[in-house]
Parts: C-alpha cells; structure tokens; sequence
C-alpha cells in the first residue's frame, strides 16, 4: 500500500530534475548507488553512540559501516580525525562551536550580504544569537576578501575563533593567510568548505587541513553525495569534538546516509572524479565569460570555482524576479544578495548559478555556452510569451539529451 498523492508528487519532482537546467550551486545528482544506501535498510537501525561504543544492541554490522566511512573520508582530505555523524553542515558547525567555545564568546566570520552563510554569525541564527558575533566584508572595488581588513579587526577584537568558508563567494581562499591571522590573536581557526569540499578534494582548491584547527562541510553540493554533514579535525580535539556533536547536540546517527557518504567517499576517490570537477571549475569560467560578453557584471569579475554571482542591476531586474523568470524556461537558480545590495535579502539584486550539478549531467564547454546563452535570451525576452515557450522548448530538447536516469524510465510513472 502506498499514498499514491505522495508518489504523484515525487514523480513530478523527478520530472522536474530531469527537464530542467540545474544551476543552482549546492545541488547535485548523486549515483544510483548512493541512492541506493540512502534508502537502504540501515534507516531502520537506532545506534546512539560510536563504533564500538553504542548504547544499542545488534550495531556490529552499522559499525562497519560507519568505519568504512571514516576510513574513506580520512584518505580523501587526510585529515587526522574525522565524524561522520552530522545530519547537516549546520549541525557540523553547532558541534564545532560547542566544542571550542562558551556562550558569549566572540566569533569573526563573513557577512552574510557578503557571501558569508547564516552559521557564521548571523543574528538570526544561533551563531548569532549565542556567541558574539562580529563580522568582516568584502573590499568594495575588488569584492574581493581584504586579508588586511581582517587582520586589522582580529586585532582590535580579539575573537576567541575566525571563521572561514562562504557560501556565495567566486574565488579562491588562501587558508594560509588566515591561519597566520589566527595566531596573531590566539584564535581557533574554523573553515567551512561546504561549497568547495569537492575541489579541495580534487586539488582545485587550496586545502584547510593543514591550516585549520577544524573544518567542517555539507556531504551533498561538489561532493555529490547525500544531504548531509562531517566534521575534520586535529587529533588533539577529537575528543571534544566527538562529545560535543554525541551527545552534546545529536541524538541518534542516520545509518543510512552515513552509508550513503561512504559511497560518495568512495567515488571520490576515483581518478574520474578528479577530472569531473576539472570539468566543473572549467564550465564555471565558460558560462561566466558567455553572461560577460552579453553584458551582464559577474561580482568579483569571474570566479575561480564553481559558482558565479551575477549582478543584475544594469538589467533592471531583481534577483527574485530573475529567478522566478528562469524557472519558467526550466532554468534553475537561486536570488542572491551581492556585496553592498540596495535590495532587501528577498528581493536582491544579484543570482548565484553553479556548475556541478549539470556537469554531472555530462554538459560540457559548449553545452555551457548555450546555457549562458539561454539565460541572456530569457532576460532580453521577458515579456515575450512565444520566445519565452520557444527558449523552454529548447532548454527540454537540451536536457533530454543528458537525460538523468538512476531508475527505470517508468520508475516513477
């Protein structure tokens, strides 16, 4: 027996991945087999606690699980100790300051309007709301990071930890420079990689690892694998980093999605994956330079990654009505705020779009090409119904050649 109303719904939903150009940038398509473990019988196992040390019975056989996936996630980034418990990268960032921190402490992390991500000291998130949180901006002519600026904060504040990671920000980060701020001041030094783990992990993108005192990632996004978190960190804080995510702010593990990242890990680790992101950071310039000859204005003037974040003012569009015009050709992306936005955080004056989901797809150079070239003709044309049904008839034919299959064509009839 099943609720044929909730079928229907994931069938459309399905549909939808399939006929749609996927651009925003912490989506991806995982494996079969990754969805496979993901809906495996493991989800009806409880095993509160670690391998070895549960407060369940019958956990030998999630055991191995969970240290296959340990073992795997210590070669791809190795790191000294690693937990693959989180459910999400926000828990694996609640774990970490749990760990280093006391309420009230001082955290430094980027503005949220400045690509930074709500668990970097918002104040409508607990980061916010439970430590003191102050922040550091982008230089407003290169909207670029200003290590000097940071530094130059660091200083006057003194913040017990700085923070490091973004979630809308095109160029590369240098860990190292961070981290010599850090010690100037006495200060953990934290990085979220959730966006660029996938690059990191190929080596497309300087590594924290040797630099920070903990990282912490989604498992979803580049890694393409399930919604999910994991923490890294120095053997020296394993302990505390452990207890404060089990059972300091989790219950009980998702056995099937840790399964579920140990088969991520898994092809990872594969010299196919290496090329994949290859492919990802290279798509990601030539869809920005196709956006740039149609005139529009990339922050920062490119990216060095796998997003972009397009600066629509010159339009006059916002990134809310960009966003909802795209979805109607079946492009995918999100609103997004840019450095120094006139517009409120839902409305925006920019959109973020992202490479490796289509690139997962098996879209190439000149796939991306067509899609910028989509994306110009949708915006030149939005108030033209025929030539808007035209471009949605265009982008279908383009999908349907890069078809996403990990079931059966009728599997979700």
């Amino acid at each position: 027996m099943r609720d044929e109303r909730l079928f229907k719904a994931i069938a459309k939903e399905y549909q939808r991945q399939r006929h749609n150009i996927e651009l925003i940038a912490s989506e991806n398509y995982v494996s079969k087999e990754v969805l496979e473990a993901t809906g495996s019988i493991l989800t009806n196992k409880y095993a509160e606690g670690y391998p070895s040390a549960r407060y369940y019975g019958g956990c030998e056989y999630v055991d191995e699980v969970e240290e296959i996936a340990k073992e795997y996630l210590k070669e791809l980034f190795k790191a000294e100790h690693v937990n693959v418990q989180p459910h999400s990268g926000s828990q694996a960032n609640m774990a970490v300051y749990m760990a280093a921190l006391k309420p009230g402490d001082k955290i430094l992390g980027m503005g949220l309007k400045s690509g930074g991500h709500l668990t970097h000291g918002y104040k409508l998130n607990f980061s916010g709301s439970l430590y003191e949180a102050i922040s550091y901006d982008l230089d407003p002519k290169t909207e670029l990071i200003d290590y000097d600026l940071v530094e130059e904060i660091a200083l006057k504040e003194r913040p017990q930890m700085i923070v490091a990671g973004a979630s809308a920000y095109a160029r590369e980060i240098d860990f190292k420079r961070f981290r010599e701020i850090c010690d100037k001041v006495n200060a953990y030094f934290f990085v979220d990689m959730a966006h660029i783990a996938g690059l990191v992990a190929a080596g497309y993108h300087m590594s924290p690892i040797p630099y920070a005192d903990f990282v912490t990632s989604t498992t979803h996004k580049t890694l393409r694998g399930p919604r999910g978190g994991i923490i890294l960190c120095k053997e020296k804080y394993a302990k505390a980093i452990d207890k404060s995510l089990f059972p300091g702010s989790q219950g009980g593990p998702l056995m099937h999605v840790i399964a579920a990242k140990a088969q991520c890990f898994y092809e990872d680790l594969k010299p196919e994956y290496k090329e994949y992101i290859k492919n990802v950071v290279t798509n990601a310039k030539v869809l920005g330079e196709t956006l740039v000859k149609g005139g529009l204005r990339l922050v920062s003037g490119g990216t060095d990654n796998h997003l972009l974040l397009v600066d629509l003012r010159n339009l006059a569009i916002t990134g809310r009505e960009a966003e909802v015009l795209l979805d109607r050709v079946n492009i995918t992306c999100n609103k997004n705020t840019i450095p120094n936005d006139p517009q409120k955080a839902n409305i925006t004056s920019g959109i973020r779009l992202g490479t490796p989901a289509m690139t997962t797809r098996g879209f190439g150079r000149e796939e991306f090409i067509m899609v910028g070239e989509l994306i110009l003709e949708t915006f030149r044309n939005r108030d033209d119904e025929k030539a808007l049904e035209d471009i949605k008839k265009r982008v279908i034919d383009l999908t349907d050649r890069f078809p996403y299959l990990p079931y059966p064509e009728d599997y979700y009839a």
